[in-house]
């Protein structure tokens, strides 16, 4: 078997694999520190997706096949005359988390040391911009002081806009443990997610009060006196501007409660939880960062922790978890347009210190455009030539149509990515073949810090190339040879570690004893936690309340509370949340190949309150509009008191190619943190109301379908195990319905036809040999056959007598089809599977497991189990 780590979530989990051909099998690494050997269910479907299918497998130049030479010079002259003519910030790279650090560090060199440019950024920019400020801002530098380990030692644990239950689901599970010994969980979030669920308390606060709730919880402990005067003495500066801050708005905690939308019994057991709990891990992600006050928010929780002292301790620390496998790694190498490598920045010792380094002829004067203000910069022509690497902006950013048109406006824009077809790479002018999780080889970082190899598990395809290389060989046509000369990722990292302890007397960031290491020792590389010394890696940092300050003392910074940065009003009376769901990851460019992975959210969904749909005529299941000043999206409707009343929540993960009417981010307002540009996806006006369609239909296939151009449809594919699932829907009439069929029909095979114009039902069923090719079902006002038996037919070598039989009818003759949501996506368990066996007196998770497999493969699904159980126990704390 080979270790190589997961290229999903922030955790880093270890894998194990082993390739035979171009199949994998895939288990948990058992010695990597972060997992143990656990792997949630992305992690454990990888197997399912490292197929060839979709993949970009040479160079091109339009819809041309060119060799690497002809597309890298003609990408090295058009970046060259543009900086000729427009100079250097009229060229900007956008790059991802999904790059390895070698990667990175290649990109960012060439930008900011040969280009003469800040202008990379990277998509994490959507995800930890404000905790990096927040972090600078207190400590000096962007430094995560905690480790999974205080995860377990807590005794209290606070989820701060983290539903970890499905966005860390490692390290949830690795929580259970203190879980049984007594850890408290209190969740902090709008909706009751997963997470919440499980929690001892959860606090439903109003959108945008988490400042309001963390100053008043820092007032509370110093009206207790429970703050750590000895330790704000010693180690901590700003302490008394904090204090004024706070004096300026009432914090008892009957005004905290009341403007946070929270009962007052719930949040005065907070405070004195909070202040009875030494051991406590403040936990913040995506909740809290995607937020025009996100850095505010950061500060907020940081203050707390340093105003106690928790921090720098085993099971207390402030812990902000990132989002991307290798986000940090892109924060050290200086993948972030507000960064130099190493945690440097751009004053002029820093600029020179990493300009001897790289013998930077050119080396960038400042900090360059922000993701948000980057593609803006595109609209507007400042920006006239743009590389994309390894990420999908036309889906994945705010106001995502404005994004389109920058694209589709500027004169030059390259992709490298592994897949043919995504909804950027339609706009390149030249697309690069690059290698894709398992053709890779180098290292990530996770959110603890910790350096884990990621090694190849197959042969490059076709002309697919490490990105690294990809980027040399671009500088290299620029003229820059000689300083990105590697010839493997090995000496791409020695040189990275070698600057971060390049003049280094203070910087945390130091990877010294890794400075020499040789393609073997590379190769044989172990799990690390940075700052690496002789003895190994730093679990902790700021044990000895020392902080990467000038006088060493970290700062706590005066933050107000304050509103949403655009509120609700008559037009668009809801606010809007995104995020992401449990089994898909960003754009579902790998997620969507594993079918397995698509079981749980099939389709985009739109959650509402129970007292916000009745009136607006929306039911479970109903088709729905979700409308804000930027654009609209329609999606299946999921009724729900888990969803505070006045919000809805709309996933962010699908694209044209699976559900091009189920976009959520050309939704969301552009509006930004104004310290770290990271953009306001938990809060946008909106509307909503039914779609009323006038027919629906699906589709099962072999093949991936589209409408015919010009159709007005809303639909959506969902990858089978043998075919490809379509479901549609349209508000026209007998015509619209005409022109679908006709683009449906095939010219050649027996078809079973049954045609109703009276009351608009049409089943037809496409037969090739004794294989099943295509099924179409349509209806004005019927109900429409489970889809799961017709899907299953599709991986028959014959139909038989009796399928034939039943086609048309839509279920399988002699047995019941069962229904309802799937919970356990590995052994595809629903929930009246799951429902039955509690009643037949499974009471615990391990005895439902042992009845109907769920939760027993990654474990995943497991707080969703928990949550049936407790419902059909009555404990409405727990309940859906």
């Amino acid at each position: 078997m080979t270790r190589t780590a997961c290229p999903y979530c922030g955790v880093g989990c270890g894998v194990s694999a082993e390739p035979e051909g171009r199949r994998l099998t895939v288990q948990g690494d058992a010695e990597h520190p972060a997992n143990f050997g656990r792997l949630c269910s992305k992690g454990s479907a990888l197997g399912s997706t490292v197929g060839l299918e979709g993949r970009l497998l040479a160079p091109m130049i339009g819809e041309r096949r060119v060799t690497w030479p002809e597309a890298t010079n003609l990408v090295a002259k058009r970046f060259k005359d543009t900086i000729a003519r427009h100079g250097p910030d009229s060229v900007a790279f956008y790059v991802s988390g999904q790059l390895l650090t070698e990667d990175y560090y290649a990109a960012n060199k060439l930008m900011k040391g040969f280009i003469g440019s800040g202008n990379i950024d990277t998509n994490s920019r959507l995800c930890m911009a404000s905790a990096v400020v927040a972090h600078k801002l207190a400590f000096g530098a962007d430094l995560v002081p905690g480790c999974y380990e205080d995860l377990e030692l807590a005794d209290l644990v606070v989820f701060s806009g983290h539903n970890a239950a499905w966005t860390h689901p490692v390290l949830y599970r690795r929580m259970e443990a203190a879980r049984a010994r007594g850890q408290w969980h209190v969740v902090i979030d709008p909706r009751r997610t997963d997470t919440a669920d499980g929690a001892d308390l959860h606090l439903a606060l109003a959108p945008q009060m988490d400042v309001r709730l963390w100053n008043g919880l820092l007032a509370d402990l110093i009206r207790r006196g429970a703050v750590d005067r000895g330790y704000v003495a010693a180690h901590v500066a700003g302490f008394g501007d904090v204090e004024a801050e706070l004096s300026q708005a009432d914090q008892s905690p009957a005004a905290v409660a009341a403007d946070c939308g929270v009962p007052l019994a719930d949040l005065e057991r907070f405070f004195r939880l909070f202040a009875e709990t030494p051991r406590t891990v403040s936990l913040f992600s995506m909740g809290a960062n995607q937020s025009a006050q996100g850095v505010a928010k950061g500060s907020a929780i940081l203050n707390v922790h340093l105003a106690t002292g928790r921090i720098g301790k085993p099971g207390a620390c402030p812990f902000s978890i990132t989002g991307q496998p290798n986000a940090m790694g892109g924060r050290e190498t200086g993948g972030m347009a507000t960064t130099l490598a190493g945690h440097m920045d751009f004053d002029d010792e820093a600029r020179a210190r990493v300009g001897r380094f790289w013998g930077a002829p050119r080396m960038t004067q400042g900090p360059g455009l922000k993701a948000v203000d980057m593609f803006d910069a595109v609209l507007d022509g400042k920006v006239k030539a743009i590389w994309v690497m390894a990420t999908n902006p036309v889906v994945s950013l705010p106001n995502a149509g404005r994004v389109r048109e920058a694209l589709k406006a500027c004169p030059f824009v390259v992709v490298s990515d592994c897949m043919a077809e995504t909804d950027t790479a339609k706009y390149a002018h030249v697309r690069l073949p690059a290698l894709a999780w398992g053709e890779k080889d180098g290292t990530v970082t996770n959110s603890e810090r910790r350096i884990s190899r990621q090694r190849r598990l197959f042969a490059p395809p076709g002309e697919a190339r490490a990105d690294w290389r990809i980027v040399a060989d671009v500088a290299t046509g620029m003229g820059f040879g000689d300083g990105f000369g590697w010839r493997m990722p090995a000496q791409v990292f020695r040189e990275w570690a070698r600057l971060t302890a390049y003049e280094n007397t203070s910087r945390f960031l130091n990877l010294g004893p890794l400075t020499g290491i040789t393609p073997e020792a590379y190769e044989d590389l172990e799990p690390v936690q940075w700052p690496v010394t002789a003895a190994g890696g730093t679990a902790r940092l700021f044990t000895d309340g020392r902080y990467q300050t000038p006088d060493g003392k970290a700062r706590m910074v005066p933050v107000a509370a304050r509103g949403p940065a655009e509120a609700v009003n008559g037009a668009f009376p809801f606010a809007l949340n995104t995020g992401r769901i449990r089994d898909h990851w960003h754009t579902m460019t790998r997620t969507g190949l594993a079918p397995e992975l698509c079981r749980h959210a099939p389709e985009p969904y739109v959650e509402i309150h129970p007292a916000d749909a009745g009136p607006l005529g929306i039911a479970e299941g109903t088709l729905t509009r979700v409308q804000t000043a930027h654009g609209e999206a329609v999606a299946v409707a999921r009724v729900s008191d888990r969803q505070r009343p006045g919000s809805v929540f709309l996933p962010m993960h699908w694209t044209e190619a699976y559900a091009p009417s189920g976009r959520a981010n050309p939704l969301v307002a552009p509006k930004v943190d104004p310290r770290s540009g990271q953009p306001e996806f938990k809060h946008t006006p909106a509307r909503v109301r039914a779609y009323r369609e006038t027919w629906r239909g699906f589709l099962l296939a072999r093949e991936a379908w589209k409408p015919p151009a010009g159709a007005d449809l809303v639909w959506r594919r969902t990858p089978q195990a043998a075919c490809q699932l379509h479901e549609f829907a349209g508000r026209g009439d007998e015509r619209e319905r005409a022109a679908v069929q006709k683009a449906l029909t095939r010219k050649s095979g027996d078809v079973l036809r049954f045609d109703d114009p009276a009351t608009g039902s049409l089943r037809e069923a496409w037969i090739d040999g004794d294989r099943l090719d295509r099924v179409i079902f349509f209806t004005i006002g019927g109900r429409l056959p489970p889809r799961d038996w017709l899907a299953e037919l599709f991986e028959a070598s014959a139909l038989t007598a009796a399928d034939r039989t039943a086609l048309l009818i839509g279920r399988p003759p002699g047995r019941a089809v069962e229904t309802g949501p799937t919970v356990c996506a590995c052994r595809n368990v629903r929930t009246p599977r799951i429902e039955a066996a509690i009643a037949q007196g499974c009471a615990t998770l391990d005895a439902i497991g042992e009845a109907t497999g769920a939760g027993t493969s990654c474990g995943s699904c497991r707080p969703e189990i928990a949550r049936l159980l407790a419902a059909a126990k009555g404990d409405v704390r727990h309940a859906a």
